[in-house]
């Protein structure tokens, strides 16, 4: 799993061929077709374990002030890009064919769990539109930040992590023009939630 993590992190699904996973592992090409089936196999279950990895990572821990917890959040995001490098870009990386079917699928799924864990801590539970377009505008942000970061890493980690979160306000202020129910999120983002809130 780790070798075709790595080998779909730099490289399209259509260019890696089982013989180039069975030999990144140092495995036989019969053993990797008798565990996963074939190559799209592989790729899926190799996904889905390093979303599954994000989304564990993902759990809120509430009992600080709003912008407290986002920070925790994106630094345990950062942890998972940092350590699990390759099962972040192979999440992330290629064409619309790759985000097709089963694995788009599968990245959707992170992305949807990730802006409930936002509103979980917003304490939000059903957001209004600008507010929905306004977080899934950030993730993309953030996605974008991530793969930038282990490509070059010019800039510290907890730079990049405060621009972020400066950025999230940033957008939710242009957006509480829009929305009043973002200006009453902006006028909450510095009081201090007990742990276990829940969102309203």
């Amino acid at each position: 799993m780790a070798a075709a993590l790595e080998l779909f992190s730099k490289h399209d699904a259509e260019d890696v061929s089982i013989d180039d996973v069975a030999s990144a592992a140092g495995a036989s090409r019969a053993l990797v077709y008798h565990y996963f089936g074939g190559k799209h196999e592989l790729y899926v279950a190799a996904l889905r374990g390093a979303a599954l990895e994000l989304e564990e990572r993902l759990r809120p821990v509430a009992g600080g002030t709003l912008v407290e917890e986002l920070a925790a959040g994106l630094t345990r995001y950062f942890d998972f890009v940092e350590d699990y490098a390759a099962g972040f870009a192979a999440l992330l990386r290629g064409g619309p064919a790759n985000r097709a079917g089963e694995v788009g699928v599968i990245v959707e799924g992170v992305r949807r769990r990730l802006t409930k864990v936002i509103l979980t801590q917003m304490r939000v539970s059903e957001p209004s539109p600008a507010l929905r377009v306004t977080l899934r505008s950030w993730i993309a942000c953030v996605e974008t930040a991530g793969l930038d970061w282990l490509e070059v890493r010019d800039l510290d980690r907890a730079v990049l992590e405060r621009l972020l979160l400066d950025q999230m306000v940033a957008l939710l202020k242009v957006a509480a023009g829009e929305d009043g129910q973002i200006g009453r999120l902006l006028a909450d983002l510095g009081r201090r939630v007990p742990p276990g809130g829940d969102a309203p």
